[in-house]
């Protein structure tokens, strides 16, 4: 190491400088900290939403607005008795109607008619009725959800069960899905990071320093995104918001680590804890810097995409990463500073000095380059030393296998009441209705067509098979409450009508999504310019965009990475191995999760965007180890030579990088306590990557193959040169420094 760059700041610096900064964080967390529990606010989970405006679906739903001028979002009360409902017993459900209109955040009446509910309507079987309640209030459906409830159960007649659900009953269920995400999600999170931390490094004091270190930088993150949210520049969700949570306490922890173990090294060199920080932060700076700006940049490349969904989590993420990267930069150095040796207690480290730092070094190893390594590590580079080649194959094949169940996996979307894992009335309620009316009573399959044309389109409808009943929208008209005579005109609007299809399936299973594919290929033949929308119809479109996003965001976010790769390592080579080593590890996990998914958690599919977020996920966090690992291993290698420094720095790298490696994984991990499939998915697929990257591809096919390849891995730079004329040169030169 270079004395000279060593600099020890004044008294009064000393004592301003981490007070400053620990103070700038403190305002930012007391801000930030009660912005946390208002997220909510500013998040919708309505799928409709995050579609493009190019979306067919979006579309039809712009048109709706000019035909309803209402954003209601129907709710489906389902009463059913345990015997048959003579006709005589309606009135009383006729009653239960107006209880339900008049629940507040229900649509009001229009006209003659006493309530906008429509209901009650008899099944077939008549064991059942229903009642169709628009809900008005979108942002507090889950209120309004609860209150239908409420009064259901209250007006139940004897012998009968009701629920509440359709389209408002199942976001309503899915926002009380999400409701733990503020805390619940936290506290694990955290409480697993604080157990592995605890493990780790056997000391009480540092765990929480790098705690509080993440904790800040979340808080800091959550209220930048919440500026942006509630002024409408960014859309967020539920999983992005817990995203959010995960990745900053995750990548701020890992970044901390590194940071963390070179300050510990440092403080057996030298005895000021200034002079030890200040080797510890020049020595971490790059890897973090270039760490954190792959994963934002990876992240920021999701804005390319054409769902609002993914584009929105991009900069939300990315932001939640900045904020990891300023507070480990920042905050934890000057509070290492401040503890010193303590933060280490009670196996504080001790000073011994450079000279018995590089005598260890130099003792005991039959290998050039694990001096001073003991251990599981410097066994694992005795065996990468002797046998390269067997090493990297053996790794190889073993991703080979996980691959080998790639193809199982089923990311073609799921209906939305697979999607809630916890109990769900509204989920209940779908089953029962399926059982007494048309399963797609509720969310109708919503057509737009030219007038002229709509008498041949709604005859085209109704003979699709999967359709029960069909008709052109005559406006905001109780059946119920329709008066005897000849039947209202249609509304018309810019020389357009609506059609309603009812569909016999349930509106988000798949069967019902061929009925959409269907009516898209036949209903032109009939109007060139028919659009075809509805509940189905956005879940359909949501599923293929996200399919095109994948396709479209991999070969963009692999391309940026590898070129910051070739910046930081000043190769071709390397970086070309560490991308298809993530690429491997990604197509690995995903093997093992298609197999985890399908015959053990026996889930009915995945969602199609998670193939997409494992991926940016996966591939950026891998090759956040792979930097913290080559960076130093280009290091030693300037120092000693290619194969040494390979083994050198996997031997000071690997106990700090696989600690990292848990902990992210272990945040991850702790997305599976929201009962969402989406978030339970994406949990196992990162934590199962991230535990493959590291233990597989970090610890042994990236160090083994570029042992056996040699000094020709830094190809073209000029390491690679120095290695081809005179290594010994470029140790040399090192030694020089060190010497000076």
């Amino acid at each position: 190491m270079n004395r000279r760059t060593d600099w020890t700041p004044g008294r009064w610096l000393r004592i301003l400088l981490p007070t400053a900064v620990i103070l700038v964080w403190f305002a930012a967390a007391s801000f930030g900290g009660p912005t946390f529990g208002k997220l909510s606010s500013v998040s919708s989970n309505d799928q409709a939403s995050f579609l493009p405006a190019s979306a067919e679906s979006t579309e039809v739903r712009d048109w709706q607005q000019k035909f309803t001028d209402s954003n209601a979002i129907p709710a489906i009360v389902l009463i059913e008795s345990g015997s048959e409902i003579p006709p005589t017993a309606l009135a009383g459900y006729a009653a239960l109607g107006e209880k339900l209109g008049a629940v507040d955040g229900v649509q009001q009446p229009t006209g003659s008619a006493t309530t906008a509910v429509a209901g009650p309507i008899p099944s077939k079987d008549g064991r059942a009725v229903e009642f169709i309640v628009p809900v008005v209030d979108a942002n507090g459906v889950k209120t309004v959800v609860a209150d239908l409830r409420t009064v259901v159960h209250d007006n139940l007649p004897a012998d009968a069960q009701g629920w509440v659900t359709g389209p408002a009953g199942l976001t309503a269920d899915l926002v009380n899905a999400f409701g733990g995400i503020d805390s619940i999600l936290l506290l694990v999170a955290v409480g697993a990071v604080f157990i592995i931390l605890l493990l780790v490094y056997r000391s009480v004091v540092l765990p929480f320093l790098v705690l509080l270190t993440s904790i800040f930088a979340l808080t800091a993150a959550i209220l930048l995104v919440y500026a942006f949210a509630s002024w409408g520049w960014i859309k967020l969700s539920g999983q992005s918001q817990g995203i959010l949570s995960i990745l900053v306490i995750g990548a701020a922890t890992d970044y901390a680590l590194l940071l963390v173990a070179r300050f510990r090294e440092s403080l057996g060199e030298v005895e000021s804890r200034w002079t030890a920080i200040g080797r510890a932060w020049r020595a971490s700076l790059e890897p973090i810097v270039a760490s954190g700006a792959t994963v934002i940049i990876a992240l920021l490349c999701l804005l390319f995409s054409d769902l609002n969904s993914n584009r929105s989590l991009g900069p939300i993420a990315a932001i939640g990463i900045v904020f990891s990267l300023l507070s480990a930069l920042t905050l934890l150095p000057m509070l290492l500073v401040l503890f010193g040796r303590a933060a280490f207690w009670p196996f504080r480290p001790r000073f011994t000095g450079e000279e018995h730092h590089e005598a260890s070094h130099a003792a005991g190893a039959s290998v050039r380059g694990l001096e001073g390594i003991t251990g599981l590590w410097r066994r694992v580079g005795t065996l990468i030393a002797s046998r390269p080649r067997l090493t990297w194959v053996a790794a190889l094949v073993l991703l080979g296998v996980c691959i080998a169940w790639l193809p199982q996996l089923k990311a073609n979307g799921v209906s939305q009441t697979d999607v809630i894992l916890s109990q769900s009335d509204a989920v209940d309620g779908q089953k029962v209705l399926a059982r007494h009316f048309d399963a797609g009573s509720g969310s109708p399959v919503v057509i737009v067509t030219d007038e002229a044309k709509a008498t041949a389109t709604l005859a085209a409808v109704t003979s699709t098979p999967g359709i029960s009943s069909a008709s052109i929208y005559v406006g905001n008209v109780n059946p119920t409450d329709r008066p005897a005579g000849p039947p209202p005109a249609p509304v018309v609007k810019d020389g357009h009508v609506l059609i309603n299809a009812t569909l016999a399936s349930q509106a988000d299973s798949d069967s019902a999504e061929q009925v959409v594919r269907d009516l898209r290929d036949t209903l032109p033949a009939t109007d060139p310019g028919v659009l075809v929308g509805g509940v189905t119809a956005i879940a359909f479109d949501t599923n293929v965009t996200a399919q095109s996003d994948l396709a479209k965001i991999i070969p963009i976010v692999l391309t940026v990475i590898l070129l910051i790769l070739m910046l930081l390592l000043r190769s071709i080579l390397a970086p070309v191995l560490l991308i298809a080593s993530v690429v491997v590890s990604y197509a690995a996990a995903l093997g093992v999760s298609a197999f985890v998914f399908n015959d053990v958690l026996r889930f009915p599919g995945a969602d199609a965007a998670v193939p997409l977020f494992g991926f940016v996920f996966l591939v950026a966090l891998g090759v956040d180890y792979n930097i913290f690992l080559m960076t130093r291993v280009r290091e030693e290698s300037l120092r000693i030579g290619t194969r040494p420094g390979i083994l050198r720095g996997l031997g000071v790298t690997g106990s700090v990088i696989t600690s990292a490696g848990v902990v992210l994984a272990a945040t991850f991990a702790a997305l599976a306590v929201i009962p969402i499939l989406f978030l339970v998915q994406i949990a196992f697929i990162v934590a199962f990557g991230v535990l493959l990257d590291t233990v597989v591809v970090r610890s042994l096919l990236v160090p083994a193959l570029s042992y056996d390849i040699g000094g020709p891995i830094w190809w073209p730079s000029g390491l690679w040169r120095g290695h081809r004329g005179s290594p010994s040169r470029i140790v040399h030169s090192e030694s020089a420094q060190q010497s000076r």
